[in-house]
Parts: structure tokens; sequence; C-alpha cells
């Protein structure tokens, strides 16, 4: 079935493939049906892990299949793909003994043993739960256990698909699968409710990983005020890691921007946050910090990657920010307006590593360029505007809440290509495209390669050449998954790119891999950046009017 939708352009027919498969399926097996068609072992907000990489999978089917160590590497060069080359080699030399037949309850089962494998000898229990998934399998069926377990599935699948295909199995208004799946981003949860006619019932819960309710950037003071607002809500824009914090009876859990569950990162703030309740849902920032200061991000970004942060807590000292509440006391707080949000978390939180986020009224442009002032000079990156009535719209971007960090400006890109590079870098892929969104494609807009460090870019490199779309020899098509801010000294139309857009003298600011790729910046955010640029260079030019 995969491999249909695969091969159809057309959108139409994958929803239909997608949505019939699933219709097929008993509840259980629909659940996981909608993990895996993410391209993940295991739904959103759940904490475990496989722990098993490139290397790992390789071993594994080399010793399956006894091919060749160069045969090996030379079908992954032509295919560009572990999946795929595991699949040629399965063909090519298929196990000898009887092969059961592979279920989604067995993946489940085989992937909960390989995440639950623990000690010395987890090593050995992972390969052996390999073995035997990859013995049970087809070619084919090996092909996307591949892809599930490296988080790269490339059909077209995510959520694009994927919903409308849930609202086809069911008979549900697609619209309303959507609505339903920003207040719980767990799809097999989302396709069981609409199955049984309960997404009326979606609300935000405990426990429940949602989508974040996101600021729109504007270009001047004066854009963030409406006609009918007479005064918005400033808050510091923290230069840190988005998360939400669901407390419940059993855990507390953070979780990043891309729903993955951080809290063994940051073990200081447990403790605080078990002792503001007992179930709520918080949305906030968790931010490097020390004394009355924030740290530079990229300390932050050390705290993530590291397996030992018992280490970095007094060296990487960290608080939590929060700055919203969507449940609390037993109740949803989403439509509540933000003003009343407030005072439901200011009366939760004390001071101390889990904190309340400052705030304070401005009424006109000059005072926000007056908070602007006051968040650059206590070391944040700038400050965002909320309307004191907005309610809370997960996975919306609109202008209930807006954000502004002048100069030039930077923008969230994806990398869909690298090349190597040169001297020191030869044989390193660090020169990297990178594109916006436009609608449901992407499209180029420059090519950076400085402002990362060289353990930066080593790991970029290593990532990319694992997750290679394509091998053009100097380069390499990539998988659209990492994500990098950019700054930027202008914006100019071009040729060369098919955004119709360069930046100029662009630079990468820091990696990005608190946000997902559906969250890049857009086309339409490029043009309104060009056009007040240039606005901005005919008022210079004409400079101020004669009196």
């Amino acid at each position: 079935m995969l491999d249909e939708v695969r091969a159809t352009s057309s959108t139409r027919a994958k929803v239909a493939a997608l949505g019939g498969y699933l219709a097929s399926l008993g509840d259980d097996d629909l659940r996981r049906a909608c993990t895996f068609l993410r391209g993940a072992p295991f739904p959103p907000g759940d904490p475990r892990r496989l722990g098993v990489g490139w290397v790992a999978i390789g071993a594994v089917l080399r010793e399956l299949t006894r091919a060749p160590g160069d045969e090996f590497h030379a079908t992954y060069r032509r295919h560009g793909d572990l999946g795929d080359t595991a699949a040629e080699l399965l063909a090519r030399y298929p196990p000898a003994l009887f092969r059961a037949p592979l279920t989604l309850e067995t993946v489940a089962r085989g992937f909960e043993a390989i995440a639950g494998a623990q000690g010395a000898a987890s090593r050995r229990v992972k390969a052996a739960a390999l073995r035997t998934l990859f013995h049970d399998a087809a070619p084919r069926e090996a092909a996307y256990l591949v892809k599930i377990m490296t988080s790269d599935m490339r059909v077209g699948l995510r959520e694009g698909l994927l919903l409308p295909a849930i609202a086809s199995a069911s008979g549900r208004d697609p619209a309303e699968v959507r609505r339903a799946a920003l207040l719980i981003a767990d799809p097999g949860e989302i396709a069981v409710r609409a199955r049984h006619n309960a997404l009326h019932e979606t609300a935000i819960e405990p426990g429940r990983p949602f989508r974040f309710m996101l600021a729109s950037p504007v270009d001047a003071p004066r854009d963030a005020f409406a006609a009918s607002v007479p005064a918005l809500w400033v808050e510091d824009k923290y230069d840190g890691i988005r998360v939400q914090v669901h407390r419940t009876a059993e855990r507390v859990a953070i979780l990043s921007r891309t729903l993955d569950v951080v809290t063994a990162a940051f073990p200081e703030l447990v403790a605080p946050l078990e002792a503001v309740g007992r179930a709520y849902v918080f949305d906030g920032e968790i931010v490097a910090w020390e004394g009355a200061r924030p740290l530079p991000f990229v300390l932050l970004q050390q705290r993530l990657q590291r397996r030992d942060p018992l280490r970095f807590m007094v060296e990487i000292p960290v608080v939590l920010i929060c700055f919203d509440v969507l449940h609390a006391g037993g109740r949803d707080l989403l439509g509540a307006p933000l003003s009343a949000r407030r005072e439901v978390l200011q009366a939760l939180l004390p001071r101390g590593p889990v904190r309340l986020s400052a705030g304070s009224l401005a009424r006109t442009p000059e005072e926000l360029e007056a908070r602007f002032r006051a968040a650059r000079d206590a070391g944040h990156e700038g400050i965002v505007m909320k309307r004191p009535d907005s309610p809370y719209q997960p996975g919306r971007r609109g202008r209930l809440w807006t954000k502004w960090k002048p100069g030039v400006g930077t923008l969230d890109v994806v990398v869909v290509a690298a090349e190597y590079g040169h001297g020191k870098r030869a044989g390193i892929l660090s020169d990297y495209t990178f594109a916006v969104r436009d609608g449901a494609r992407l499209v180029t807009i420059g090519k950076a390669y400085s402002g990362l460090t060289d353990e930066e870019i080593a790991g970029l490199s290593a990532w990319f050449h694992a997750h290679t779309r394509r091998d053009l020899g100097a380069a390499r098509l990539v998988e659209p998954v990492r994500v990098l801010e950019v700054a930027f000294d202008a914006i100019t139309k071009s040729r060369r790119h098919d955004s119709g857009y360069a930046l100029r003298f662009p630079r990468i600011v820091r990696i990005r891999d608190d946000k997902p790729a559906g969250e890049i910046d857009t086309l339409d955010r490029v043009r309104a950046m060009h056009a007040a640029l240039a606005r901005r260079a005919a008022g210079a030019r004409d400079g101020p009017p004669s009196s």
C-alpha cells in the first residue's frame, strides 16, 4: 500500500489508498498504523526512544543477508536510502528459515523490546529484536521498517495526507479532523475518536501533546495594533526552547516544540513542577539563566545534547518561564481571555526555577519601542505582543499574538541540499541550500556556510549523509527536516532561486532543532520583509521632510 502511495503524484489517490487501508483496521491497529505512518515508532509525547541508528541497523542487515561489505555500501550509495537498501539486499539474499507473517502488533512489540533494552546487555537485546523484525519482513516491509525507525518516511505522508486519510476512513469532515488534531497531536487517538464520532469531545488534557499557538512577526511596532485594540500585553521574547508542560498524577512531562519529551535534560525542574499541582498544562520557555540574566542559547543546546545532564546543572543552570496555562483545576482554559489565564497562572506559580513571565501593557508604538529596548538591555531577543482578550488557539499563527525583532531580521528555513566544502572542510557537507514554505511546496531562497562551529557542521554532515534523497556527486539533495535560523543584510529579487528572491550575505545564526520543518517561515513573509525593506530604503534616500 505504501509503495502505491509513494508511486502516485495524485493527492486524491494517496488519500483514497490510505483511507481505505485505515478503514480496514481494528482500533488497536488503527492507532499503531497512524503512529507508524507519521514515520515514528511511538506516538507524540511518548518518552521511549529506540536508540538505534544507521550503524546498528546496517550491522544487523549485513549479518542477516550475509551481503559483502562492499556490496552493502554500493547498494546504499545507489539508493541514498537505508530502507531501500534493506529491501534490495533482503530480496537478493532472503533469509533461509521460515518467515512468520509481520503484523502491526508484532512490529509494535519489536519496537517496545528495542526501546526497553537496558544495561550491559542492551546492545545484544536490540540487535536480537532488529534481527527478528527484519527476518519476518518481506523486502518492501523491511524498507518501511527502516524508514519508521530512522524517522525518515518519504512517501509524502506526514499530517498533510494522514489527517485527510483519517477523515476519509471515518467519513468525517476533514476540517473537523484538523481542528481536533490541533488539540491532540496523536493521530492514532484522533483516528479512533473520528471512527466513533467523538471528535466533538476533544479538548486539551494533561498528558496529551497539543500544537503550540504561534506569534506572527511584524516589521514595525504600529503593525501590532489593531483599530479595536487599545492596549497590548507585552512580554520579553526569550532566547530558549519553547516547551509545553503536562502534569498528571503519574508524572511531569516537558515536551519541546517538536513534541519530543525532554524532561530528562532538565531534572532540576521536575520537583518544582510537581509542587505546583497535580493536573495542569503550561506553555512556556526554558532559558539558560544565571543570576538576573539569560545565558547564550548555545549553552542550552549543550544541555539537550548530553546524556548526563546532572554534570551541567551547576555549569548551565536553567529556568522555566511560563507565559500561559491551558488547563488547571480540572478546567479547560483555551477559550478564556489571556488576561484571565494570566491570573490563574500567577496564582499557581512561585518564584524560583519555575516562574511567571514578566509583562506589562502598552498603548502606543512608542511604548512598544521602549519595552523593546528594556528587553534587549536585559539580554532578550525582542518582544512578544498579545491581545489581552485573546483565546489560546493551538496550532494557529495569526494577529492575536505578534513578535518584533527590529533590524533586517532573520528567517527560519529548512535545508534542502548540502554541498561538500573546501580546504579544511573538504569531504564535509558544509554548504547548505535552504528554502521557505510556499503553500505545500518548498522554494529555495539562499545558501550559507558560515556561522556554525566545526562540531555542529560535523554533526549536520553526518546527518545529511544518512538522510540523502539523491547523491549528485559534489552535492546531495537531503530530507527537508533540519531547520536553521539565518540572518542576512538584504532581500533582493533573483532568478537563481525558485522563490524569486535571494538573501544577501546570509549567515547561520543557529540550528533550530527545537522547531519542526512545518513551522519555518513562508514566502509571503519574505515578500512582506522585502517590501518593508524597500520602503525603509526609500525613506532613507528621501531624507526627513523639510520644514
